[in-house]
């Protein structure tokens, strides 16, 4: 390998870094909860602002995030960006109340807002056209290896350390991530000035916010929940609105819109994008339940969860580093459909747990799950990629993430429902008291809590075998959704890689660009 192809790769583990310092912050979170919720004297309401403050800033930066990278330099935003995740990591840790905690997961929100999306950009500066799907391949790993990760480190701190530990361990991975990205990343930005937009930037960042508070309020309170109607309805018109302001301004001969809409007459992009949603939503059932599944049912504690990951993350690691050669050779359609293929075969095979499978049948389908996935989300991914110009690519990715990432809460809220509703209905009751059987239908960890304190073996069987078969009927249902995603990809993904789409504006300026490409 030659030093410039060598450094190109370099900056690739520096963005991996990045990415994986934001992955290590979610997971870590998951099993932190309940010590959170003693220390900081939170309550329900404050347990999920914890979670959801995260999203919605989340949410709500993406698109201004890449128009920052764009405008000022990608580098220079994420550099700013690391550094702000890093001072909101350290917030989090010393945080003396449940008010200055969520205070500082908006920090982080803001952080990860940005180096979400221009850790993605990059790769379309970085890397060819043949080497982008390697290098999406890194970076979906990279996303992924954050599942495991995170609750090993995050459960074996909580048992010997203080709770803080769990967000200061953030600090060395952005410490490196900083100075990797200063050392090996070129900077790259647009070549000509792009506007603001500030009228796009606040309906797309009010939408998104809106839209994904209205999903997390359905996934708490219920579908109709008046609130949580309001909430999709205000944040879809609001979207709605965008979509019609941006068209608008794209046709003024000097207008400069946040997304340029002629991304959308790209099918590799729209398709990449929509596919590549379409796969992680298909995915959540296994990582929403999977860890429920190893701690009520198997009885492990955070760090066994963890662990118990691994094939499913191994999988992917497979999946994602042979997906550029498949679709070198067989196109990205028919790779993306047989990924699909593979994650809803894996997801079928799961949807057969039984309450006596155990953790062996679990390590025979989660790989195939995850080689799947990695098929199916590397190819989607580049192929959206494929389609962008380096002048709007900070944007261009940040509309990809944007999808994912509303996507997720509407996964948990629809998901959850097919699991609670199966859960509920399953359970056998009869005999128990009120006031505990109101408890068991709320969770199954409340259910088994009430068992054992009523040390009833009945009841722990009745709440076990009911979670299974919730589990078993949310899996049905993200392997339906991985067919879908089969037919999807077979009917309007191109077959090869896309070209970018053009813009009004020239190529972006890429400092050390000679040096980098050779």
């Amino acid at each position: 390998m030659d030093a410039p192809n060598a450094r190109r790769w370099w900056a690739l583990g520096a963005l991996t870094l990045a990415v994986l310092a934001v992955g290590l912050d979610a997971t870590v979170l998951s099993v932190a909860l309940p010590t959170l919720a003693t220390d900081l004297h939170a309550s329900t309401a404050d347990l999920q602002w914890f979670v959801s403050a995260y999203t919605l800033v989340l949410a709500a930066a993406l698109l201004p995030g890449g128009l920052l990278g764009d405008r000022y330099g990608r580098k220079k935003i994420l550099l700013g960006a690391l550094a702000l995740f890093g001072a909101g990591s350290l917030a989090c840790a010393y945080a003396p109340s449940a008010g200055a905690f969520i205070a500082a997961r908006v920090l982080l929100g803001l952080g990860a807002a940005a180096i979400i999306p221009l850790a993605l950009s990059v790769l379309t500066v970085l890397f060819s056209d043949q080497e982008r799907p390697r290098a999406v391949g890194v970076w979906a790993t990279a996303n992924f290896l954050a599942l495991p990760i995170g609750p090993i480190l995050g459960g074996w701190l909580l048992t010997n350390y203080w709770w803080g530990w769990v967000f200061l361990m953030n600090l060395p991975v952005v410490a490196v991530a900083l100075l990797a990205v200063t050392v090996l990343l070129p900077e790259s930005r647009s070549a000509t000035r792009t506007g603001l937009d500030p009228m796009g930037v606040l309906a797309s960042s009010a939408g998104l916010a809106v839209l994904v508070y209205g999903v997390i309020q359905a996934g708490q309170n219920g579908w109709g929940d008046p609130v949580a109607l309001a909430g999709m309805l205000a944040g879809a018109l609001l979207l709605a609105g965008f979509v019609l302001w941006e068209r608008r301004l794209g046709r003024r001969p000097a207008g400069q819109p946040l997304v340029d809409l002629a991304l959308f007459r790209s099918t590799s992009f729209t398709w990449g994008t929509i596919l590549a949603a379409v796969g992680v939503f298909a995915l959540f059932g296994v990582l929403f339940t999977a860890p429920q599944y190893f701690q009520a049912i198997l009885g492990t504690d955070a760090m066994g969860s963890g662990l118990r990951l691994l094939p499913l993350i191994g999988g992917l690691a497979v999946g994602a580093g042979l997906a550029d050669r498949v679709a070198a050779r067989a196109g990205a359609k028919l790779t993306v459909a047989a990924g699909f293929v593979l994650l809803a075969a894996g997801l079928a095979v799961g949807a057969t747990t039984s309450l006596s499978s155990g953790t062996g049948f679990l390590s025979l389908w989660t790989p195939l799950v995850g080689l799947g996935m990695g098929f199916a989300l590397a190819t989607a991914s580049a192929a959206a990629l494929g389609a962008l110009s380096a002048e709007r690519a900070g944007v261009g990715s940040a509309v990809i993430q944007a999808v994912n990432k509303v996507g997720a809460p509407f996964a948990a809220a629809i998901l959850g429902s097919v699991l609670n509703a199966t859960y509920q209905g399953r359970l056998n009751l009869v005999g128990v008291p009120a006031r505990v059987a109101d408890a068991v239908r709320d969770s199954v960890f409340a259910g088994v809590a009430a068992a054992r304190q009523l040390g009833s073996v009945l009841l722990l069987h009745a709440v076990r075998a009911a979670f299974v078969d919730g589990m078993d009927a949310m899996l049905w249902v993200c392997a339906a959704i991985a067919v879908a995603g089969v037919v999807l990809a077979l009917v309007f993904l191109p077959g090869r890689a896309a070209t970018p789409t053009a813009t009004k504006a020239e190529p972006a300026a890429l400092e050390d660009d000679v040096v980098l490409r050779g």
